[in-house]
């Protein structure tokens, strides 16, 4: 069963930045798209980044110009750059592909893979 493992988030101070990473355990055999969502308390998930399946990449409003958002497909690692933080970037950041697994020899299935979420906390 192919999981989407995150790491990076942490404590950070208004104004710094945190590297988020995610890869894939287990066998992929391709991806369309990467994305990283985040889900305040108290809020609905939303759409941080995304780099979509021509490899074109489109941010949040609130994001643009502050995050980057990269990744290797082939490798199905996906990274979220988050500089000059702020007290409203506090949220469970999940990182998601739609990707690819072989069921068969002659099939692959695609579906949406969500990681668990890392907590990014943004105070001084």
């Amino acid at each position: 069963q192919v999981q989407l493992v995150e790491s990076g988030g942490g404590l950070v101070q208004p104004g710094g930045s945190l590297r988020l990473s995610c890869a894939a355990s287990g066998s992929i055999h391709s991806v369309n798209d990467m994305a990283w969502y985040r889900q305040a308390p108290g809020k609905e998930r939303e759409l941080v980044a995304i780099i979509y399946s021509g490899d074109t990449t489109s941010y949040a409003d609130s994001v643009e110009g502050r995050f980057t958002i990269s990744g290797a497909k082939a490798k199905a690692t996906v990274y979220l750059q988050m500089d000059s933080l702020s007290p409203e970037d506090t949220a469970v950041y999940f990182c998601k592909m739609h990707a690819g697994v072989r069921t068969s020899a002659r099939e692959v299935s695609f579906s949406n893979i969500w990681g668990q979420g890392t907590q990014v906390t943004v105070s001084s």
